[in-house]
């Protein structure tokens, strides 16, 4: 089991959303917590209210454009060497595949796949050479299930699920652990930040989002799935059709086809 307490974890899109609810709990849970994303001061904000925030460092990253090695060198000069990270910073996308430019695929998949790539890469060693450490891979629903107005998007995280299941493969004897996570709605400004077509941002909440579950909620039960070493966790009643492609898929592209998807 991995439990938090005296562990150093290491946040990726710790500056709000799912990212900052699961900083907050984390440090509820007794965990030295290292917090990244492009925003400083959003990061200091987290940090603020962070049981303990003597036990909390802050370490801005634009993961577009970054130095993996270096990173991962930084993260550790905090508190030592970290146990879990936690691969969360991502953008979502609202755009047909007629209307996307090929240069916004790729600034999807840098920030959602290649990224996490890297600093997993990055900590490996350590991990390895100490027999142990856990990274939590912040997928989607859209890493099992192609949803309209997503096609960089559900590309990226099918990606990262495929990488997640083979490195778990590879791993499991030096004592590393995956935990891919897969929420549905929830109730963040992940649509606001959502990339349209030309690369602009999309600033506008899905009413889907709007009703989604609460970050905290999505958070602890991530949370849930890493303590009880679970590979892989499903979240939200989105989730179902998970289930559903795997038992029915006809049924399941005959609905995905239909969906009024925002």
């Amino acid at each position: 089991m991995t439990q938090l307490a005296g562990k150093v974890v290491w946040i990726t899109g710790a500056s709000s959303g799912i990212g900052e609810a699961m900083a907050v709990l984390a440090a509820q849970r007794g965990a030295k917590l290292v917090l990244s994303a492009r925003r400083a001061a959003e990061l200091e904000r987290v940090r603020s209210r962070c049981a303990d925030p003597a036990q909390v460092a802050v370490l801005p990253l634009d993961l577009n454009a970054f130095d993996a090695a270096d990173a991962a060198q930084r993260a550790q000069d905090y508190f030592g060497n970290v146990d879990v990270l936690v691969n969360n910073a991502g953008v979502s996308q609202r755009s047909l595949l007629k209307d996307t430019e090929v240069q916004v695929y790729r600034r999807i998949m840098e920030l959602d796949f290649f990224a996490p790539v890297a600093l997993t890469r990055a900590l490996l060693p350590a991990m390895g050479q100490r027999g142990g450490g856990h990274f939590v891979m912040i997928g989607s629903v859209v890493s099992k299930v192609g949803v309209p107005l997503r096609t960089g998007y559900s590309a990226a995280k099918h990606a990262l699920a495929g990488f997640t299941e083979a490195a778990r493969a590879e791993l499991w004897r030096d004592g590393v652990k995956f935990t891919l996570a897969c929420p549905g709605f929830v109730r963040t400004e992940v649509s606001k930040n959502a990339l349209e077509g030309s690369g602009a941002a999309h600033g506008v909440m899905d009413p889907g989002i709007a009703r989604g579950i609460p970050a905290e909620d999505c958070a602890e039960q991530i949370w849930r799935a890493v303590r009880r070493d679970r590979e892989e966790v499903y979240i939200g009643p989105e989730s179902r059709v998970i289930h559903l492609k795997r038992l029915a898929p006809g049924l399941a592209s005959f609905m995905l086809k239909r969906a009024k998807v925002t």
